[in-house]
Parts: C-alpha cells; sequence; structure tokens
C-alpha cells in the first residue's frame, strides 16, 4: 500500500484521488466558515447576555478575528511553500475547532474577544496552503472551477452554521452551541491527515532551497499593474459581503421581527445557497469566457458588483419580508462571483512557489479591508445614527455598506484592462507544467 504521507506528483494522482482531495478541502473551508460565521447567528443570543453594543459586535466579528488571521497568513503561507500543506492544514483545523470551543465558556466582552483572536491564529493556516495545493492538481483551464468549488465552501459553511446556530442557539443557548460546532472539526482534522496525499509542486520537488522569499513574492506583486487594483477590489467586495451579512440576523430581529431560529433556515437558503451558486459560477463562467478574453477574469466580477447595488438598496429598505428574502438570494449571487478567478488570476500570474504566499497577500489585503473594516464601520455607522437621531441606524448604515461596491465595479474593471500585459510579461516567469 502507498505511503498517502509522501508527496505525489498531480501527474500520477488518478482524478478520483484529485477529486477526493479537493473534496475534503471543500468541506474544511466549510467548517473554516462555520466556526468564524457561527458568531453572526448567534449575535442577538450574546448582544442581550454581555449587555454588547452594536461596534463590540462589529470588532468580535470583524477586527478581532481578521488581524491575526490575516497577519499570521503571511508567515504560514510561507512555511506552506516550502513544507508539507495538508499537514499545516490539519494542524491549522485543530486549533480553529478547540478555539470554538473555547468562545463557549467566555464571560465577558474581553474573554470573548480573545477567544475569537484564536480562531482566527488557527484558520490563518487554512486558505493559503488548500489554493497552492489545489493549483498543483488542476491545469490551468480548469483552475478558476476547482477553486470556485474550494470557495464554494465559505457559503456551505454560511448555510450550516446558521442553520445549526439558530436551531442550536434557540434551543441549547449560545454557549451550548459553539461547543457543538467546534468539536467535529477536530476529528475532520484526523480524517485529512489519513487520507489526503500532498501534492508534488509543478515546478520543483520539495525542498525551500528554491523558494522565493516574501520580499521576492512582494516586489514581483507589485511589478505587476492588475494585481494591486483587483486586490482591492476583493477588499471592498469583502468590506460589503461582511459588512452586510455580518448584521443581517440583527436586521431581521429589529426590522422584520422574524424569530432567530427561522432566520437561520432563511439565511441558509438565501445567503449561504445564493452565494454558493455564485461562487460556483463565477469560476465556471470566467474558466468558460477567460478561454477566448483573459480580461473577462476580472469584468464579469466588477459587472455583477454594479449590478447588484439596486438590489442591496431594496433588502435594506423594503418591509415586505418575503419580498426582502428573493432579492438578497439575488443580491448574494451577484456579489459573490469575485474570489475563484481572483484567486485564479493571482495564480497564473506568480510561479508555483509564490502561490501559498500570494494567496496570503489577496487574503491579507481582503480580510483586513474587508472583514476587519466592514463590520465595524457599519457598527460604527449605525452607533453614530442612533446617538444622533435617537432612532435604530442599523438600516441607514447597511445601505451605505452595500453603495461601496461602486467602488469594486471599478478597479476590477481597470484591472482586466492591465491585466493582458501582465500575463505577457509573466508568461516565462509563470510558466509551469501542467497534469
Amino acid at each position: 500500500m502507498s505511503d498517502i504521507s509522501k508527496p505525489q506528483s498531480a501527474g500520477h494522482m488518478s482524478p478520483r484521488a484529485k477529486n477526493y482531495a479537493l473534496f475534503i478541502l471543500t468541506i474544511v473551508y466549510a467548517f473554516n466558515f462555520i466556526d468564524r460565521q457561527i458568531l453572526v447567528i448567534l449575535q442577538p443570543l450574546i448582544k442581550a447576555d454581555l449587555d454588547l453594543s452594536d461596534t463590540q459586535l462589529g470588532l468580535l466579528s470583524g477586527i478581532a478575528f481578521a488581524f491575526l488571521y490575516t497577519v499570521l497568513g503571511i508567515p504560514i503561507a510561507r512555511l506552506a511553500d516550502r513544507s508539507n500543506r495538508r499537514n499545516i492544514i490539519a494542524i491549522a483545523l485543530t486549533v480553529w475547532s478547540g478555539m470554538t470551543i473555547v468562545c463557549g465558556y467566555a464571560q465577558n466582552f474581553a474573554q470573548l474577544l480573545l477567544a475569537r483572536m484564536g480562531v482566527g491564529i488557527g484558520e490563518a493556516g487554512g486558505s493559503p496552503p488548500a489554493h497552492s495545493m489545489i493549483s498543483d492538481m488542476f491545469k490551468a483551464h480548469k483552475r478558476a472551477t476547482a477553486l470556485a468549488i474550494y470557495s464554494a465552501g465559505l457559503y456551505l459553511g454560511v448555510v450550516v452554521g446558521f442553520s445549526v446556530g439558530g436551531f442550536f442557539g434557540e434551543v441549547f443557548g449560545w454557549r451550548t452551541t459553539f461547543l457543538i460546532v467546534g468539536a467535529p472539526g477536530i476529528l475532520l482534522a484526523l480524517i485529512l491527515a489519513a487520507t489526503v496525499r500532498e501534492p508534488t509542486r509543478t515546478d520543483a520537488k520539495i525542498g525551500g532551497a528554491n523558494s522565493p522569499t516574501f520580499m521576492e513574492t512582494i516586489r514581483h506583486l507589485k511589478s505587476l499593474k492588475s494585481f494591486p487594483l483587483f486586490a482591492v477590489g476583493c477588499a471592498m467586495s469583502a468590506f460589503v459581503s461582511y459588512g452586510t451579512s455580518n448584521f443581517m440576523p440583527s436586521y431581521m430581529v429589529r426590522y422584520h421581527d422574524v424569530p432567530l431560529t427561522e432566520i437561520g433556515f432563511l439565511l441558509a437558503i438565501t445567503g449561504g445557497g445564493g452565494g454558493i451558486i455564485g461562487t460556483f459560477l463565477g469560476g465556471y463562467l470566467t474558466d468558460k469566457y477567460g478561454k477566448k478574453d483573459a480580461r473577462w477574469y476580472l469584468w464579469l466580477p466588477g459587472v455583477t458588483a454594479v449590478s447588484a447595488i439596486p438590489l442591496g438598496i431594496f433588502v435594506f429598505n423594503t418591509d415586505n419580508t418575503s419580498l426582502m428574502l428573493i432579492v438578497y438570494f439575488f443580491f448574494a449571487v451577484l456579489g459573490t462571483l469575485y474570489l475563484a478567478p481572483s484567486i485564479a488570476v493571482a495564480h497564473r500570474l506568480v510561479s508555483p512557489r509564490m502561490r501559498a504566499m500570494t494567496s496570503a497577500i489577496l487574503f491579507f489585503v481582503l480580510n483586513m479591508i474587508g472583514l476587519g473594516g466592514g463590520p465595524v464601520v457599519v457598527g460604527m455607522i449605525s452607533d453614530g445614527i442612533g446617538t444622533l437621531t435617537g432612532a435604530d441606524g442599523l438600516r441607514a448604515a447597511l445601505t451605505i455598506g452595500v453603495c461601496v461596491a461602486f467602488v469594486k465595479g471599478y478597479l476590477f474593471w481597470a484591472a482586466g484592462k492591465k491585466l493582458p500585459a501582465d500575463i505577457e510579461a509573466t508568461k516565462d516567469f509563470a510558466a509551469e507544467t501542467d497534469s
């Protein structure tokens, strides 16, 4: 029997082995977002129990998680570009699942803040190594689709997290819910380590001798005209996504009087289901149309971002709950087409040994601005409007947050115009042997 702990050349990995690895990595990513977003559906319960403000809720779901998640992602990605990526993911999964359990024991805001930071530390080791593995297992013309399937795990996690969180939060309380959702991740880490093969890198045998340094990667990315534009475009997309979705349970309670158990189920279908569809379509459609014109890898997310703005404004300003949920589904679809093509383009412009680090840098920009800033800014605007007017300001804050997508649309359009020149300039530097 072969030793699955040894790196396996993508050329020697059967289609079944590749697809199984992609499946497990996608489930791991789903657990990443179950543990990350469980706080969102439990917000009303935590707010009432610990007497928190909207700004504090934004800190818990935003910067408290994002800071360590993004900063530590860079050294972990450096390690992933040099060593066994599967093992790094298994260890990271164990850490963030354990810290999710710890969240259930928090007795005040400070303790919960520290526990959420611990979740961020663990999750820093999730996506960059997984992106690198997937790019080594799948050919360039199939990569956006494979990354889209993986990225759809994000919204699968939202579906499960909202469904389970809403139900268990109502039945058992928010503390026990953290324990319930954290424990299975430790078992999944064992399955990952025991059954998934580490693929051989496409450009060299494993060993750190010829791995580019962090500064070499930074200098290369700075030399690209498109990367800074679409990286900030991703951040603007995350700003809108996290800034609005993290307050959806609170919005539905305050303005639509929906019970928490129903909120979890409804957001699982609309936000989670729409996100799964949008993420997959982003990879599939850009792989299809990007064959003829690579600019569509970035133009399509830009067009859909702007198209989603009127839908979002409607969602946060209607009193018709049923219509709000229907439109929110399409808002989620249009707003989530950006991630897989952005990662695929970034990996296309760098050498295989830079992929994990490039993903970490992209996610650093995306999450520090988007995840770190979106919920906090929306929460501060909500509290500020409330202080000035004496009325609840969440609806106005969410409407303002939606309009940030105009910036995203422009950045993706501008990046698409510069992409062909970057591809031509890096075609030798980023050359690879695909299986």
